[in-house]
């Protein structure tokens, strides 16, 4: 993984460092690289850049393998690992290697709000829709529904920067409280811009291969125990009810049969904190909280690291950061670190991880399960 943040790198230097800081860490040689993913939402939009799995291939020496991109806009990360997962579990490669980043910052807010809303339906984008407008009516929805007070968001925010304190890769590092969130300017009322995920550059990879394989070139390994992946309907207003992200619960479904585990049995998870009401929907679409309830885990310290289901570990997007193509990935690598007892003063007492990535407000998403290998 590389920092993340504002970085001077572009997009094919970004995916070229995680590339390689990937294949180094496992000591595979870059031609043994069958098959090449890259997880990237708009390197062409944001960079006029497009062909980057092909020159990924050529910046490694991983030539002559077949290489892909992959785009599910904002859960893209995810979806590379359901395609990198896929591409071993049918035989096609013996060795991929995901590698997911996007390059930002050198855009302004409003051409990069712009990009990302250009996901939303056509009807609904004429109107100047955009996801931080979504994330602000649900907001309202959900705490005009429950008993929730507002500092209970603010709370995700607090927790998430606490943690991103100890992810040397995190965008921000600094603490932040309650009253710094609520202080804060309003974005898309009742949600302000400490409720908010940065603008980030940032790659991040991760190799897949048979489980004998791994034990070849390491004790330690991590095994995708189930994944699922799920989309909902593209115009947000024809749900049922706007705060349920069934593709949320249905990814979440299939990820638990494969691995035959239930919300009880994950030790610890990575959300997609985009924006703080996030974590509420998902908490509750995963069956980590009943529904309307999840406030309360918040509120309850349930979500803390020394909690009873450590939540965005990482700091999640909201401190770590989400340069889209590579969230997904991060999300994986954060799993990945604590499943095997690597990740330093953010570790937790983990067994079984999970990751959900959701793209655009719930449109599609993929939940992967991973539990620490024999």
């Amino acid at each position: 993984m590389t920092q993340f943040g504002q970085r001077e790198a572009w997009i094919r230097e970004l995916l070229a460092e995680a590339g390689q800081a990937c294949l180094d860490d496992t000591g595979v040689p870059p031609t043994e690289i069958e098959h090449l993913y890259v997880a990237n939402m708009a390197s062409g939009e944001f960079e006029g850049q497009t062909g980057v799995p092909n020159a990924l291939a050529h910046d490694l020496s991983c030539l002559p393998a077949y290489a892909q991109r992959v785009d599910q806009t904002s859960a893209s990360g995810g979806a590379g690992i359901y395609a990198a997962w896929q591409s071993v579990a049918s035989g096609a490669s013996g060795m991929t290697l995901l590698v997911g980043g996007e390059k930002m910052t050198h855009r302004s807010t409003a051409e990069t709000t712009d990009v990302i809303a250009s996901l939303t339906h056509p009807v609904e984008y004429k109107h100047g829709v955009t996801l931080p407008s979504f994330a602000g009516l649900t907001a309202r929805r959900y705490l005009e529904t429950t008993d929730a007070p507002r500092e209970s968001l603010a709370r995700v925010a607090v927790k998430n920067h606490r943690n991103g304190v100890d992810n040397p890769h995190a965008q921000f590092r600094t603490e932040i409280t309650v009253e710094d969130v609520l202080a804060s300017p309003i974005v898309a009322d009742p949600l302000r811009l400490y409720d908010f995920c940065p603008i980030t550059d940032g790659a991040a990879a991760l190799l897949f291969c048979p489980v004998e394989v791994a034990a070849e070139y390491a004790d330690d390994y991590a095994v995708v125990a189930g994944i699922g992946g799920a989309t909902d309907t593209h115009v947000v207003h024809e749900r049922a009810e706007p705060t349920t992200m069934n593709a949320v619960v249905e990814s979440g479904r299939e990820a638990y049969g494969m691995a035959g585990y239930g919300p009880e049995d994950v030790d610890v998870a990575e959300l997609h904190d985009m924006f703080t009401i996030l974590e509420f929907l998902q908490m509750e679409g995963l069956g980590f909280a009943e529904e309307r309830r999840a406030w309360e885990a918040v509120e309850e310290g349930r979500t803390e690291r020394e909690g009873e289901l450590p939540t965005n570990t990482s700091g999640g997007l909201k401190s770590k950061g989400h340069p889209l193509g590579a969230s997904g990935v991060a999300q994986g690598y954060e799993i990945y670190k604590q499943i095997l007892g690597e990740a330093g003063p953010r570790q937790v007492d983990a067994d079984v991880g999970l990751a959900c990535n959701v793209g655009g407000f719930g449109n599609c998403v993929t939940t992967t399960i991973v539990e620490a290998g024999a």
